[in-house]
């Protein structure tokens, strides 16, 4: 860790163990009422060096090298705001989130978790198989910026250049950069929600050769053969095929929806190819098509039933021809929740959007700590689904 001293690295594995023995503690409370070692925590985190890339380096090598090992693991990829309330003073750094932009303040933090996937289901009639999970691989911090008048102003809006501002859907495609490809023997798969169906993503993967399992989001045009023959669209060629057969899954509790267990069809259509979207510089259609298999997951709901259904549609890197290949998708995609599970630690369980730190660099920092512990808990959970009757380990 590339900290200067070796006391600062010594101070970072100190908050770290403080924050896992009491999630949500306060510097203050953490340095036990030594004055000492309060200020060089708040010293540590201001340091110029400690960026979240450095503070995470040694933890993110060791996932790296766990996913050289042959076998399939998740690339679980989210974003989540992070939003803290203004004080006296706005926190330098920080831009606005949420549905009051004009006076909430935060980041949006994009991360990349990494989880082992069973070569053998142990237990295919589970509502999600739990998975070890490796940590993270990547973490972006992305501060909004203003739109700048001349922008405001253009009168074709968005085709105007965004005058040097990084789109927020770059984070997806930036993040693949990050890990590189796997390795002869291993198959990593990009498990991502409706965020994800980026043209430039999904090309990214075939580019790096990734596998991925994405919702769809966009009822793309779909093409046919060398020449690009129209081919019909998306979402009506999923719907159209009947069901290949079912399985049970848990829905987590949501507001206005209480927890509840829900018998899903599945469904499958042979590969497709989705035509290139326009972009600058290219009409609709210029760009190579991204062959997909496609996976249609849907609960089947009566006439008087209040509201819609779940549905996913499923965009998997692979051709899908037959039940199992598509309730392996489908079990791959509900496994996203752990990033879900990942969100909730990180501000419920421990605390990060109630920290008082006062900069942009101070909250990132120990926001990158929290995370690392955070991805622990989770994993507890997961180990003590995979191994239920093992003994708690001792206490540190």
């Amino acid at each position: 860790m590339s900290l200067g001293d070796v006391r600062r690295s010594r101070r970072v594995c100190t908050l770290a163990a403080g924050w896992a023995r009491e999630p949500g503690a306060s510097i203050p409370r953490l340095s036990q009422g030594q004055v000492y070692a309060g200020k060089a925590a708040y010293q540590l985190l201001g340091h110029a060096q400690a960026t979240p890339d450095v503070l995470q380096i040694h933890h993110r090598q060791v996932v790296a090298q766990q996913l050289q090992a042959p076998g399939t693991y998740l690339l679980v990829e989210d974003t989540t705001e992070l939003s803290w309330p203004e004080a006296a003073e706005r926190r330098a750094g920080l831009g606005p989130v949420g549905p009051g932009k004009a006076t909430s303040q935060g980041v949006l933090l994009h991360s990349l978790v990494a989880a082992a996937w069973p070569a053998q289901d142990p237990n295919p009639t589970a509502k999600r198989p739990a998975l070890p999970l490796l940590g993270l691989l990547d973490q972006q911090y992305h501060v909004r910026q203003p739109v700048p008048e001349a922008e405001k102003a253009h009168p074709n809006g968005g085709s105007r250049p965004r005058q040097g501002r990084v789109r927020e859907s770059a984070l997806w495609t930036q993040s693949l950069r990050a890990v590189g490809s796997p390795p002869p023997g291993a198959r990593w798969v990009v498990v991502a929600d409706r965020g994800a169906d980026i043209y430039e993503h999904l090309q990214q993967c075939q580019a790096q050769g990734l596998g991925f399992v994405v919702q769809a989001a966009q009822n793309r045009a779909l093409v046919a053969g060398a020449a690009k023959t129209p081919a019909g669209r998306l979402f009506a060629s999923a719907r159209a095929q009947p069901s290949a057969g079912t399985f049970v899954l848990a829905l987590r509790g949501r507001p206005r929806q209480p927890a509840r267990e829900v018998v899903l069809q599945v469904s499958f259509t042979l590969a497709l190819a989705l035509r290139a979207p326009q972009r600058p510089g290219g009409a609709t259609g210029k760009g190579e098509p991204v062959p997909v298999g496609l996976v249609r997951v849907w609960e089947e709901r009566g006439p008087d039933a209040a509201g819609p259904g779940l549905e996913w549609l499923l965009l998997s890197d692979q051709p899908v021809t037959d039940f199992a290949q598509a309730l392996t998708c489908a079990r791959q995609y509900a496994s996203r929740w752990l990033i879900e599970d990942f969100h909730k630690a990180l501000k419920t369980g421990l605390g990060a959007e109630k920290l008082q730190l006062q900069t942009a660099h101070r909250l990132f920092a120990a926001v990158a700590l929290l995370s690392v512990v955070a991805l622990a808990l989770v994993d507890l959970r997961e180990k003590s689904r995979l191994e239920p009757d093992a003994p708690p380990n001792p206490p540190a």
